[in-house]
């Protein structure tokens, strides 16, 4: 068991590794999504999965503009 000095390395070690990985895993995430769905705000990174997603969550309404020209 750990203790003094080396409990405190330890305890600074996991907190320093918890708060990186946290931040960078989030950010990246939210960086890739960049298209939001107009219906249900789901969030998808490119246009082939964003119409793809209508297609199958929405087929009733029509497709938004942006995604015509997308072939998927």
């Amino acid at each position: 068991m750990a203790r003094g000095h080396q409990k405190e390395l330890a305890r600074q070690r996991n907190e320093k590794n918890a708060s990186n990985k946290s931040t960078t895993q989030k950010g990246t995430a939210a960086a890739g999504l960049t298209y939001q769905c107009v219906i249900c705000k789901a969030q998808m990174g490119d246009r082939k999965t964003y119409k793809l997603h209508f297609e199958n969550k929405h087929p009733k309404n029509e497709l938004p503009p942006e995604l015509k020209d997308v072939h998927a």
